[in-house]
């Protein structure tokens, strides 16, 4: 049981007492006497006993009307934050459970994407400092180099300045000062979320000790010689003039044009086929596949590359698909990656044929022409040379764009600095398969296994100002030295003016982040991370890194031991959120109006590991504001009525079937959430919680907790202690996911200092499974009941006559009030008569429909009821007198059809019955 002042009913089947659940808020067991005992729990230190309930104790129970999320959510969420509730000790005896954030970028604003990440990680860090678990979830903001950048280029270009104009320096302080004033806006959103971050160690990816990390492995790894400068192929974007990683390429569909141009002449002609025709400029070579007999004559030969007056080779290379296109492809090393890997086969030269800002540099009559504009008029210049075989337009295909400007991306030959991926990658991998890291769910194994078995090395060196720069220096005679954390660079030596890709120092994020490089008490206790929580869209990119920098730089230990992904928020239509679509939604908007305990709740209900939720205003407002609506009005009716968690439980033997049915169902509840909150089934989780609370707690229980309140008697007393015992626990599984409500409502009717740091209820292993069969049995006669009610247009608070013979049935006997309750059904009078009646199992329920009876639905409804029930007795006839079917069929079919056909004879005269009793219309 969840309570830490209460004890587990012992089972009405044996005398045994069971375990009890209490806790404390370490998570250690208290002991008391089932029966007449207090708990002795030890507070925790710096704050007062939370969750015990004394017997001298008074609670507050005066609960508005309405809970009104904008009154209580910033001032509930800042004196957590005041009490110190999220920090994080490194001293602290407790098991460690630690989660970093994903750090958004400082430019950034909390998305629907955000918010939902922040409420599972939320989510999964509350119920584990609950358990007692020294819990850090670890806060910060990453510098987003080309984002950044960006933002204070267009404020400066408001100015009519660019960055040259205020020089490196400046510049870099132009960010700084940007950052401190506009930077960070997300921070703020994420205490309207309710996120329950160490706020005291919020770090930045440019704070002064974590460029000490990343100077600090870039040498090592420099030093390993796995970091590297070579001329490759590179993401080139000419609008943000610099490299950019994979991540930062978009990929979309564009109208563009296929052009087929014939090299050569006569026999010595070849066509090939390009969506780039102003590339043809840079081509040294045309390629074909080894076998392809067709082209066999003109391997090793060379052949006219048009309008240039140049010969290019034509080689061999199982690259080329014979099968796709003419069989040839035309090779351009410079601009294109798999042409690049070509040309080092066969020791072709590279012509880079545009500058930074993809400006035509090849002499001629294109020099000087954007790459667009070239593209056409070289396409105009083949067409009246003669060289143009076929153009095809529009003609659909994917082409790269910068994900921060929309630039086209231009594949360019580049200098730069590269990280040797492939012993870094093995590592990564090996820690996946020898089981030190799960990935959650399991089959997105696969992906991870995919890309780090194939990953290709990384380019690191970006163009820009801002970021981690490259700590490379340059002497006068052309020597390098790459320079750590503790050295100087020589007088007149000049550092490399690139920085760092912003991955580089992301992926250092679980250990630079607790002081790495130096032995910290922070790494000592919080390395490795317990669960690394994000979306499958970075596994490739992010994780990756993570896995290969943590498992090196910490000797072989990854950085987390689980990778839980999480699927992408989508419309409630599944569509992609997009600003060009419409439908990106603003949570501060749905926070602002129904409260973020709804919104949280509505995000959690849709999140099954590693697929998309599609999310609506339609879900905030029925799984979430509804139902937070629910629960306010269902624990004030509770404590308006009494409703307690001082003292331990009422014995066994006073508890009454539907209090021993919702215990049983409480910490049935409790196992179900805690193996779903493990396995990160969130979406489950949440929706057994809500059906708990709402079908069974408040439909059920309190409902029959009114004809005891009515009474006033002793069972009021038990209903009271029991209902009391039932919310606190509900109360407390609800928290991780609706932590504002939740602590309004608990400290309310307990008395205690914050759910925050209440202990986590604990399934005492006690279950009854005779009352919970009995109860559905209950359930069962009051649901049929409710159903022919609604059948016959009785209104639901009508009171009604009726007779119940419960004689065959005990169970319903020993609760013919709370049925009456239930039911609005009235003690029968003298001179009752029934005119309808109700078969259920064994009981018959007469009642008094003169004046509320629609006769003719009723006639109408049993009519259909025999139709149904004849009908059966036709089929079960038919085939229990077929010789053939009885010759073949096995004796368990037969023995089916033949109790079909027993309960369909007992209908057909139940209803007769019925029809023959009802009175004239």
């Amino acid at each position: 049981m969840g309570g830490s002042s209460s004890t587990e009913p012992r089972p009405s089947s044996a005398g045994a007492q069971p375990e009890t659940g209490l806790t404390n808020s370490s998570g250690e067991r208290a002991n008391c006497d089932l029966e007449h005992g207090t708990p002795t729990i030890t507070a925790r230190p710096g704050h007062r006993l939370s969750g015990v309930i004394t017997p001298d104790s008074t609670q507050n129970l005066s609960l508005p009307t309405q809970f009104v999320p904008a009154e209580v959510e910033v001032p509930l969420y800042e004196r957590w934050v005041e009490r110190g509730y999220f920090d994080a000790d490194s001293s602290s005896e407790r098991p460690p459970y630690v989660v970093v954030l994903p750090p958004p970028n400082v430019t950034g604003s909390l998305h629907i994407g955000h918010a939902f990440e922040h409420t599972l990680i939320d989510a999964l860090t509350r119920r584990k400092r609950m358990q007692g678990f020294e819990v850090l979830w670890q806060p910060g903001l990453d510098h987003a180099g080309i984002a950044t950048q960006n933002v204070v280029e267009r404020e400066l270009a408001k100015e009519g300045k660019s960055r040259h104009d205020l020089g490196r320096d400046a510049f870099v302080q132009a960010v700084w000062d940007w950052k401190a004033k506009s930077g960070g806006a997300i921070t703020g959103q994420m205490r309207r979320l309710g996120d329950g971050v160490a706020w005291s160690r919020e770090r930045f990816t440019l704070d002064e000790g974590l460029s000490r990390a990343v100077q600090t492995i870039f040498k090592r790894l420099y030093d390993d010689e796995l970091i590297y400068r070579a001329e490759r192929i590179i993401n080139w974007c000419p609008r943000c003039m610099t490299a950019v990683s994979d991540i930062e390429v978009d990929h979309k569909e564009v109208d563009g044009e296929l052009v087929s141009i014939r090299y050569g002449d006569g026999d010595d002609s070849i066509v090939v086929a390009t969506t780039r025709a102003e590339t043809m400029l840079g081509d040294t070579a045309v390629a074909v596949h080894p076998d392809d007999e067709r082209y066999a004559h003109l391997v090793g030969r060379e052949i006219e590359l048009p309008l240039t007056g140049r010969r290019i080779p034509v080689v061999a290379d199982e690259h080329v698909d014979p099968k796709f296109g003419s069989g040839a492809v035309k090779v351009t090393p410079a601009h294109d990656p798999n042409d690049f890997e070509i040309g080092q086969r066969h020791h072709l030269p590279a012509i880079t044929i545009m500058d930074e800002r993809a400006i035509i540099t090849v002499p001629g009559p294109f020099q000087g022409l954007d790459r667009l504009e070239a593209r056409s008029a070289v396409v105009a210049a083949l067409r009246e040379d003669g060289r143009i075989v076929t153009e095809k337009r529009p003609y659909p295909h994917a082409v790269g764009h910068c994900s921060r400007c929309g630039t086209i991306i231009e594949p360019r030959l580049s200098m730069q600095w590269w990280v040797k991926v492939a012993p870094l990658a093995k590592a990564a991998g090996d820690v996946v398969r020898n089981g030190q890291v799960s990935v959650h769910p399991p089959e997105l194994a696969a992906r991870y296994f995919d890309w780090v078995d194939n990953l290709r090395d990384w380019n690191i060196s970006r163009q820009l100002w801002w970021g981690h720069r490259i700590p490379i220096w340059y002497g006068p005679e052309g020597q390098m030295m790459c320079v750590g954390p503790d050295d100087i660079a020589p007088e007149g030596w000049v550092q490399d003016s690139d920085v760092l890709d912003t991955w580089f120092s992301s992926a250092l994020w679980p250990f630079s982040t607790m002081g790495w490089p130096d032995a910290t008490p922070d790494l000592a206790k919080f390395y490795p991370n317990s669960v690394l929580v994000t979306g499958y869209d970075l596994l490739f990119f992010w994780i990756a890194r993570m896995m290969m920098f943590g498992t090196y730089a910490m000797d072989g230990q990854p950085p987390f031991g689980t990778i839980a992904l999480h699927g992408m928020v989508r419309d409630q239509h599944g569509k992609k959120m997009s600003k060009s679509f419409g439908n990106v939604v603003d949570p501060l908007e749905w926070m602002d109006r129904y409260g973020s305990d709804a919104v949280r709740a509505a995000l959690a209900a849709g999140a099954n590991p590693g697929t998309d939720v599609p999310i609506g205003e339609d879900q905030v407002t029925a799984t979430g504001r509804n139902f937070i609506t629910k629960v306010w009005n269902a624990t004030r009716f509770a404590m308006m009525n009494g409703a307690t968690t001082v003292g331990p439980l009422p014995p066994a033997e006073q508890l009454g079937l539907a209090d021993r049915w919702i215990l049983s169902r409480l910490n049935a509840t409790i196992a179900a959430v805690d193996a779903l909150f493990e396995d990160y089934q969130f979406a489950k989780l949440t929706d057994g919680l809500y059906h708990f609370a709402w079908d069974e707690v408040f439909d059920w229980y309190i409902e029959l907790s009114k004809v005891s309140f009515a009474s006033d008697g002793p069972q009021a007393q038990v209903s009271r202690r029991v209902l009391g015992e039932v919310l606190d626990g509900l109360l407390r599984l609800l928290h991780p996911i609706t932590p504002f409500v939740t602590e309004v409502l608990w400290t309310a009717l307990t008395g205690g200092e914050s759910v925050v740091i209440a202990p986590w209820p604990v399934d005492s292993g006690f279950r009854d499974t005779d009352a919970e069969s009995d109860f559905a049995s209950l359930q069962a006669a009051i649901t049929e009941v409710r159903r022919f009610r609604s059948e016959q247009g009785v209104q639901p608070g009508q009171r009604v006559p009726a007779k119940l013979d419960f004689t065959d049935e005990p169970v319903l006997a020993g609760h013919e009030d709370a049925i009456r309750h239930l039911l609005r059904l009235e003690t029968p009078g003298d001179g009752f008569a029934a005119t309808a009646s109700l078969t259920i199992g064994k009981s018959v329920v007469a009642l008094d429909l003169s004046g509320t009876l629609d006769v003719s639905a009723e006639r109408k409804r049993l009519s259909k009821d025999l139709a149904a029930a004849v009908k059966e007795l036709d089929n079960a006839a038919r085939k229990l007198g077929n010789a053939e079917f009885m010759g073949k069929a096995p004796q368990k079919v037969i023995d089916g059809i033949r109790a079909r056909q027993a309960t369909a004879q007992a209908d057909q005269e139940r209803l007769e019955k019925q029809l023959n009793a009802l009175p004239p219309e």
